[in-house]
């Protein structure tokens, strides 16, 4: 009997499943609360439980542990991942505004330097070791981690290998280079690639670092496997160098969970969890893969991963009243604590307060809306105002009328929230659900009064929201319905072969289509459904997802054990690590192979393939086995590239690239 153990660390919940691969069959699951800013109490709660859930299995028969998480998704679109610094070599000034370089830069800093090479793998310049070094030792406080881009590095990694060796030197940071996150030739978007990389260092260190101390405090002696944002698993070792590929883990795990708990070959897949509604097309039995990149939130990356559309929609998401006619309400992308479950945690604070507030009609927001620390001292490097407000937060969660004194300190708490530090409470979906007696997990009474409060407060037309709590949580479901119905559309249309003449944000709230779903009587009578079923996962899918698939028209599969589906798909999956090079040919009779340590020229092109085909054939295979593969089997894809020349057919560049795959080692045999 082997025994595989999946944990999925998600915003809300941890989760984690015994399965026995020989039956294909599940034999205990469990959860607990996901804890920030120390993640040990989620994870061994929810692998403790599950181990006491199976009596009959010893933690010395787990043969492996398997990792899905969507910590990496959920702190990209919330911005709350750590600082790093990114060091652009060689880029010309005006391209720092590419691939949303500005915008996802905010306040870190950026170094430039002169370098880089040309698109051949000549050095355009020497690399500016003297401006490096000084801008390296003027780094603020507080950077976690560096990132390194440098001009055509895929061509000729030199100068990036070259800064990665004096940052370490200089900083002991870690280093992200971006050639080895992608063989694609976008500078800038290498780059951003390479900055969200770095900042998801620390936070996937620790996420890892704290699973296998509880595994090996467990006895259990199995490698531990991550998986990859395109369903693919690779070792923690590698994953602790590459988490930026950690991006969509959980989405791309609960498709292949999707799939083996329903067998379903074509559907959409909705994932809900606390903080995102992920969104994928399963097609044949295996989901798309994005070729344009893995996109979280506004980001375009180069990361490979599955097709997936990210919502900042999910049980915890925040609820915002809208301004103006018709007014309404709109929720996310920001996660917040619910209500209910603040009250359960810190119910001496929160019960009171909500208390005093039902006695005031109105009652401003910042009167019944919470701050909770994720810290037990003050963090370092915090600016003036930021450290006031931390200083208020110190001995727990507070009001937000106790932790802002005057409007300026608004954006400093913003930015503590931003950066992970504090995580604010208010209304949220899982408040409506426990409300309308969907969930009972937390302190129904508390949201209810949370509820009343909410329905209280004037809408765009001067009415109060909602008459009751009941109807104000029916509104919040029905919202959710609205936006989670908007997503699996997008996703339709985005996938659909057809070459539509707007884009699928649009044709998703086209007024035409809206009327459609309505399906009301009039002179012109439109109709509209899905055509596949749509599959519906995570812990709360249950509670939102009948009225999605009424919406739709389409059925509705939310199957046994959809509440662990990431969890479960962590350990169905099996290794494949990729190797990428390129041979161009600028000018007649020269042929370049781009290997990994460098170009090397050649008088015809045949040679050149196949050095660069031994090459990769050998990087392939390494990176395979420290993914977790004794043995990797190799496969060759070949794209060549030619254009009439002078009424000849010459080569450009020949793309290879060598996929090795092969399911992990496991413990016991």
């Amino acid at each position: 009997m082997a025994i595989f153990l999946g944990v999925d660390t998600g915003g809300t919940y941890t989760d984690a499943v015994l399965l026995d691969e020989t039956t294909q069959t599940v034999l205990a699951k469990a959860k607990a609360l996901t804890s920030r800013p120390d993640l040990t109490e989620g994870i061994s709660g929810a692998i403790d439980a599950v181990l006491a859930d199976a009596s009959q299995v010893s933690p010395a028969q787990v043969a492996m542990v398997s990792l899905s998480t969507t910590l990496a998704t959920n702190a990209l679109v919330e911005g709350q991942a750590s600082r790093a610094a990114l060091v652009m070599i060689g880029f010309d000034t005006s391209e720092r505004g590419s691939a949303q370089l500005t915008e996802a830069l905010g306040d870190d800093p950026l170094i430039e330097v002169g370098g880089g090479h040309q698109h051949s793998g000549l050095e355009a310049k020497p690399l500016d070791r003297a401006a490096l070094e000084a801008a390296l030792d003027a780094l603020p406080h507080g950077i976690s981690a560096v990132a390194v881009a440098a001009q055509f590095a895929t061509r000729n990694p030199a100068h990036e290998i070259e800064a990665r060796t004096l940052i370490r030197a200089r900083t002991g940071l870690p280093v992200t280079c971006s050639h080895e996150l992608s063989a694609g030739l976008n500078g800038p978007k290498r780059a951003l690639t390479a900055l969200l990389n770095a900042r998801l260092i620390a936070m996937i260190d620790r996420l890892i670092g704290t699973c296998e101390r509880h595994l090996a405090l467990r006895g259990i002696e199995a490698p531990l496997m991550v998986v990859r944002g395109d369903g693919a698993l690779v070792s923690a070792a590698l994953v602790r160098e590459r988490p930026i590929e950690t991006i969509l883990s959980g989405p791309a795990a609960s498709i292949a969970g999707a799939s083996w708990l329903t067998g379903l070959s074509d559907a959409l897949v909705s994932d809900i969890g606390g903080t995102t509604t992920d969104v994928c097309l399963l097609r044949n039995g295996k989901p798309a893969i994005d070729p344009q990149g893995a996109r979280v939130g506004s980001f375009r990356t180069m990361v490979e991963a599955v097709a997936m559309r990210t919502s900042g929609l999910g049980g915890d998401s925040e609820v915002h009243v809208l301004e103006g006619l018709p007014g309404g309400l709109r929720l996310g992308p920001r996660r917040v604590m619910p209500i209910a479950l603040a009250a359960q945690k810190f119910p001496d604070v929160v019960l009171p307060a909500l208390e005093a507030a039902l006695a005031r009609n109105p009652a401003p927001l910042e009167s019944w809306h919470f701050a909770i620390p994720h810290f037990v001292s003050e963090p370092e490097g915090l600016p003036p105002r930021e450290a006031m407000i931390a200083l208020r937060l110190l001995a727990g969660p507070r009001l937000l009328s106790e932790v802002i004194r005057t409007r300026i300190e608004v954006p400093a708490l913003l930015r503590l929230v931003q950066r992970g530090h504090v995580l604010l409470c208010g209304p949220t979906p899982s408040d409506a659900a426990h409300v309308l007696g969907r969930q009972t997990s937390w302190n129904r009474a508390a949201a209810e009064m949370a509820l009343t409060l909410l329905s209280r407060q004037r809408g765009g037309d001067g009415n109060s929201l909602a008459p009751s709590a009941a109807a104000m949580a029916q509104t919040i479901v029905d919202q959710l319905t609205t936006q989670t119905v908007t997503c699996l559309l997008e996703t339709a249309f985005a996938e659909e072969p057809r070459n539509w003449t707007q884009p699928p944000e649009d044709l998703a709230r086209h007024s035409l289509l809206l009327a459609a779903l309505d399906r009301a009587p009039g002179l012109v009578k439109l109709a509209a459904h899905l055509g596949v079923p749509v599959i519906g996962l995570g812990a709360s899918a249950n509670c939102y997802y009948g009225a999605v698939g009424t919406r739709l028209g389409c059925d509705m599969v939310v199957p046994d054990h959809a509440d662990v589906a990431n969890a479960i798909g962590a350990v169905v999956g099996q290794v494949s690590m990729r190797a990428e090079g390129q041979v161009t040919s600028p000018s007649a009779g020269e042929f370049i192979a781009h290997l990994p340590d460098g170009p090397i020229r050649f008088s015809s092109l045949e040679p050149a393939v196949a050095a660069l085909d031994q090459a990769l054939r050998r990087l392939a295979t390494e990176l395979a086995q420290r993914a977790g593969v004794e043995t990797p089997l190799l496969s060759l894809e070949r794209d060549d590239t030619g254009a009439a020349v002078e009424g000849r057919q010459m080569t450009i560049e020949v793309q290879l690239r060598i996929n090795a795959t092969g399911r992990p080692r496991i413990a016991n045999g």
